[in-house]
């Protein structure tokens, strides 16, 4: 496997670093001449430097930055309004990390310059190489788009990026001056106007070198750029009500090596990844200033996407595990630098002084992770039966797993099919509507007779195309086939089925089609073969797997406890989470419950279950959807959202024994 980086900064250095030492093939294309040193210094917060240390294996704080362990605020007058110790922070230079990072690549022949980034090179449908705008192509397996935050790689696979307005802007330098330093070591200090969008602040970078910055409001006052002189001439007149430290700090400053930042972002997105390409750093996720977080998850997001290439064949699942890894960080991060800004625009109506750096703690995402390959079919009737157990195991203990949805292939086609007793359609509808009553789970066996599926291939291809666009949606995709073969007697091989269950799932359904044709097979066989070497014969089997302990193999239906057990075998430490939702929360979690489902849930006998499932349902809030052997319970929301689109969707999203009462 070869690996095309793009971008030669933190992100794409850190994750060069970590795929050297895993020994996986790769190659930086840097746009500049030489080292890119653009950008002045940052703050780093614990977590990011513990990457660059997994990384080289040395203390940082011998080579990289000073510790920064205080934040003070104060008032243009002087007032000091704010004093607090911050987490463990360092502020450093670009260019010192830069060259740190550098260094450890050990093949410098691995690092091109000059190479801006013109288009890529696709082969039916996928990307094979990338072209330079200086005519060079470099062709590879994965391309890591690593080009910042006006990444030109973001835009080739996603369009233009609707950037936030710039509203502030920033001017940043850098001063030599030990008695400043002496005075000011391991503070973050900070002077910010109480009346209007203005501030300064400076940080000790070394010994004898700070970094100093200025954020104004772009509506109150702003600069095009222009010359050195304009710039100092400008800086100075917005400082000029500012303390005497402000003022030594300006007059020691070389203004033809400071520079004006137009601070903006963007939402985050759906996905880091399209197909074999995939983003990390700002090229996936832009910080405004506000929470010098930047670094730092340009940092993480090299590491969390090393780690997972090097724990999963399948690049697919490695992406979708850096987004789901990261994206909530992220979203919190996003907000909080959005509402930093807005108490700098609006002084007046702060209510406290905040510190301007963002927390990152230790989420439930980066909990340790049991791997557990779930081995099963949409037409596996076993593996129907095991929903309520896997949704109570996802909500106790979701964070502590890593769920693989592995498609078996369990029926090729009915030609020599002798699985058991089941030899012919028929031995299919007598076992659904057998396993049906024993496990109190409906199934109408019916369908085997009214209209049997010819293979569970198509269906298992059309999760596989799903799951290359959304997870969550892929699984959502994967609930409704199930909830048509089982309850509504639907033959999901059929395309008019899949098609109609990926527009209710959110998916791009010619995109399904045609990912069905081409790269989804490609998946499908990967796990046929990961199921014959794994020796998997029954569905479903759960394999599960963890660092210090032999594999655990979970086959077809079993109690709960035996579920909870294996994995507090991998981790005893692991914390079981209440379920604390109301009835009608659950239906926001889970939009659709078969009644053993909410009653497993909700710990709740048959009868009590369905008593406050009635009560929904006079309620409106919830309607049901009558099969042969039982219910299905349905949010209702869906249903409004159906019928208000369209009043056929809706139609065909059940039949016409429905009942449903509207609010």
């Amino acid at each position: 496997m070869k690996i095309i980086i793009i971008g030669g900064g933190i992100a794409g250095l850190t994750l060069a670093g970590f795929l050297q030492k895993q020994g996986v093939d790769f190659v930086i294309n840097e746009r500049n001449a030489q080292l890119p040193t653009r950008g002045n210094s940052f703050l780093m917060h614990a977590e990011g430097y513990a990457v660059i240390e997994a990384l080289s294996g040395k203390q940082i704080a011998d080579y990289l930055g000073e510790e920064i362990s205080t934040f003070k605020l104060y008032r243009p007058s002087g007032e000091q309004v704010l004093e607090s110790a911050i987490e463990p922070w360092r502020c450093m230079r670009r260019i010192d990390l830069i060259t740190y990072l550098h260094e450890l690549i050990k093949d410098k022949s691995k690092i091109h310059y000059n190479r801006c980034f013109s288009r890529f090179i696709y082969e039916n449908g996928k990307v094979i190489a990338v072209e330079f705008t200086n005519g060079e192509i470099e062709y590879g397996d994965i391309f890591v788009g690593a080009d910042g935050g006006n990444s030109q790689v973001r835009e080739a696979i996603f369009g233009k990026t609707p950037f936030t307005a710039v509203e502030v802007k920033e001017i940043l330098g850098n001063v030599k001056d030990p008695s400043i330093i002496k005075q000011y070591e391991g503070i973050f200090t900070k002077f910010q106007s109480d009346v209007e969008g203005l501030s300064f602040g400076f940080i000790p970078t070394h010994h004898d070198e700070l970094v100093w910055y200025i954020q104004f409001n772009t509506q109150k006052n702003d600069i095009a750029n222009g010359s050195t002189e304009a710039l100092a001439d400008f800086t100075r007149g917005l400082m000029k009500h500012f303390p005497p430290v402000v003022q030594e700090i300006l007059s020691k400053n070389d203004f033809s090596q400071s520079y004006v930042w137009q601070t903006k972002d963007f939402d985050p997105m759906d996905s880091f990844h399209k197909d074999n390409v995939v983003l990390i750093g700002d090229a996936a996720h832009l910080a405004l200033p506000f929470t010098s977080a930047g670094t730092t998850n340009a940092l993480i997001d090299a590491k969390v996407l090393a780690d997972q290439l090097e724990k999963y064949t399948n690049h697919q699942d490695s992406f979708h595990n850096l987004y789901e890894l990261r994206i909530n960080t992220i979203a919190e991060q996003t907000k909080l630098g959005r509402d930093l800004k807005k108490s700098f625009l609006n002084p007046k109506e702060q209510k406290e002084a905040e510190i301007p750096l963002i927390t990152v703690q230790e989420s439930p995402k980066n909990f340790p992770k049991v791997v557990v390959q779930y081995f099963t079919d949409p037409i596996c009737s076993t593996c129907w039966l095991s929903q309520p157990v896997l949704r109570k195991l996802k909500l106790e203990y979701g964070d502590y797993l890593d769920i693989q949805y592995i498609m078996g292939g369990l029926l090729p086609s009915w030609e020599n099919y002798e699985k058991g007793i089941i030899k012919k359609p028929s031995d299919a509808a007598r076992l659904w509507n057998d396993v049906s009553k024993q496990f109190d789970m409906p199934l109408n066996g019916e369908v085997w007779l009214e209209d049997p599926c010819h293979s569970s291939f198509p269906p298992s291809i059309a999760f596989k195309a799903a799951e290359l666009q959304s997870h969550d949606k892929a699984l959502a995709f994967l609930r409704r086939i199930q909830e048509m073969i089982f309850l509504e007697k639907k033959n999901i091989a059929k395309w008019i089925y899949i098609e109609e269950a990926a527009e209710e799932a959110g998916l791009n359904v010619c995109k399904l089609l045609n990912d069905m044709n081409g790269q989804a097979k490609e998946l499908f066989d990967q796990d046929l073969e990961l199921v014959k070497q794994s020796n998997v014969y029954r569905f479903p089997t759960f394999i599960f797997s963890g660092e210090q302990q032999d594999d655990i193999l979970i086959k077809g239906v079993h109690d709960y406890e035996e579920f909870e057990n294996t994995l507090l075998a991998y981790i005893p430490t692991a914390q079981k989470k209440a379920i604390e939702l109301s009835p009608a929360e659950l239906f926001v979690k889970f939009p659709t419950m078969t009644e053993k489902e909410f009653s497993f849930l909700t710990g709740s006998s048959k009868e009590k279950g369905r008593s406050m499932l009635n009560k929904l349902f006079n309620q409106g809030l919830i309607y049901k959807y009558k099969s042969k052997n039982g219910l299905l319970w349905i949010n209702s929301d869906i249903v409004r959202q159906e019928h208000d689109s369209s009043e056929t969707a809706m139609l065909n999203r059940v039949s016409l024994e429905c009942e449903f009462c509207y609010v």
